[in-house]
């Protein structure tokens, strides 16, 4: 655990875990003392995971846009562990288009699962997180929505949307010692981006300051300080773990010139 914020008692389903960013934020919770309920489509990849990480971790078939598979997932939290105290909404669908080639039933889908899939989690998870006296929601958005990006109409609005919601949840649910925070990560490597061609390493993405992609060991410290007790005064807040991408153009600055 050195180096990890403390999840010692903490309770977190984690949607889109199978594989991924979610994996790695799953495996982080269990590093941090934690327990997970990984919640995904992918139900052989989302079994390998949990048994992965041991009795700490379990596996659910979790359909986003079903509240009843939500019901089910956190009951089995509640179950197997006690109790829910905190919830990531990773799961989603990246893809481009431009706005005026983007089919409707194409945007409407991936506003579904995006947005509608995180509201669907939030609302499952407000009642069993009051029950346990409070907990933290970490709602995964994107550099896209932080900023335009062309050839994202349907994902870059579904992100957008998911930082509103994140704020108005914030604004309900603080007295209720409901913590709702959005992550913004950057382009980061995963097995799944690998093949769009970028490769980890410095130089590899000079989009960024940073000149390189993210890593998914760097957004899942900054979702596992969120889920911690080091957070408790932080919500209603936007977290980008972009590299700098998101706070302006890129400059090449060279001493002397």
């Amino acid at each position: 655990m050195s180096g990890h914020e403390s999840l010692d008692g903490k309770v977190v389903v984690v949607s889109g875990g199978a594989r991924g960013l979610g994996a790695a934020f799953a495996e982080r919770i269990v590093a941090s003392g934690g327990q997970v309920v990984i919640g995904d489509l992918l139900d052989d990849d989302g079994e390998a995971t949990a048994a992965r990480l041991g009795p700490s971790a379990r596996y659910v078939h979790l359909d986003v846009t079903k509240p009843a598979e939500w019901a089910r997932a956190i009951e089995l939290a509640e179950s197997v562990y006690g109790r829910l105290t905190g919830l990531v909404n990773n799961a989603g669908i990246s893809t481009g288009q431009f706005v005026e080639r983007e089919p409707l039933d194409h945007f409407e889908l991936v506003l579904r699962i995006n947005l509608v899939g995180t509201f669907n989690g939030l609302q499952a998870a407000i009642a069993p997180m009051r029950a346990a006296g409070g907990g933290s929601i970490v709602n995964i958005s994107s550099a896209a929505g932080l900023m335009g990006l062309a050839l994202t109409a349907g994902y870059g609005a579904s992100k957008w949307g998911v930082r509103g919601l994140s704020k108005v949840a914030a604004i309900e649910l603080g007295t209720d010692r409901i913590r709702v925070n959005s992550v913004h990560p950057g382009m980061t490597y995963t097995p799944m981006t690998a093949a769009t061609g970028i490769r980890a390493g410095e130089g590899n993405y000079p989009n960024t300051p940073m000149g390189r992609v993210g890593e998914a060991e760097e957004i899942a410290g900054a979702v596992c300080f969120l889920l911690s007790d080091a957070a408790s005064y932080v919500t209603g807040a936007e977290i980008a773990v972009d590299g700098g991408w998101t706070a302006g153009p890129t400059v090449r600055y060279v001493m002397g010139e």
